[in-house]
């Protein structure tokens, strides 16, 4: 008799655990879903910018200029704000082209100063191509400033696509603004773009770094449910590298 009551015990005390293990694993679970829940969002952002964007293409993005991008950037609902001194900050996202496809989402942020007459706040989408290597390798590093350490060009829109449109490929960047409906190319200097890395670590983990991401590299797989905007990209210009 005792010895069932040991055996009995024993089987009520493996359930628990087995009950607090599944519990602690659906609780870890869940909150790595709302962990990740803001990152989402800003994927989601970007691709639904990119993709209005490219929805009119008599005054969008060429298509030509977009199949030779190493990269693409897009930073939804930046803020510009100030009266005589004021800044501009936001956050976004970039894929790159790899030998298997688009790379997994990079998030970074976006922010400078700006001096001179100006009042009230507006909110811009912008969009930047990355056209070459050195222009790729900066989008790499730990930061970066668009118009000083790599040169920076007005993107030409809709069927713009002649003798303007190959000098500007010389620059390292092209870049797009679309603000209260109105979209077109735009010279952006002086804007400091850096990796997001808290958001990088709650999506990959600590190890993980923009380079890795944006090179393709296995550990940097990236959760499906933050895969919006590379996807959107795939839907516009082949993902090949070296096109």
């Amino acid at each position: 008799m005792k010895n069932k009551l040991l055996i009995s015990a024993a089987k009520a005390a493996m359930v628990a655990c087995l009950t607090l293990s599944t519990s602690s694993i659906a609780f870890s679970q869940t909150k790595d879903a709302k962990d990740i829940k803001d990152q989402v969002e800003q994927s989601e952002k970007a691709a639904k910018v990119f993709s209005e964007i490219m929805g009119t293409p008599d005054k969008g993005i060429p298509n030509n200029l977009l199949d030779k991008a190493k990269c693409v950037a897009v930073f939804p609902s930046v803020l510009k704000a100030g009266f005589v001194v004021g800044g501009r900050g936001g956050r976004g996202v970039a894929s790159c082209r790899t030998a298997t496809g688009w790379s997994s989402p990079a998030f970074f942020n976006l922010g400078g100063g700006s001096f001179g007459l100006q009042i009230g706040a507006e909110s811009t989408d912008f969009v930047m191509l990355v056209m070459n290597d050195k222009g790729m390798n900066s989008l790499l590093s730990d930061q970066f400033t668009v118009g000083g350490d790599v040169s920076v060009a007005a993107g030409p829109v809709g069927r713009q696509a002649g003798a303007e449109t190959d000098a500007k490929l010389n620059a390292e960047i092209l870049s797009y603004s679309r603000s209260k409906g109105l979209f077109g190319g735009l010279e952006l200097k002086g804007v400091v773009i850096k990796p997001d890395k808290d958001d990088i670590k709650e999506v990959y983990g600590a190890s993980v770094t923009a380079k890795d991401i944006l090179n393709g590299a296995k550990l940097a797989s990236a959760p499906t449910t933050v895969s919006a905007f590379p996807t959107t990209l795939a839907r516009y210009s082949s993902a090949k590298a070296g096109k």
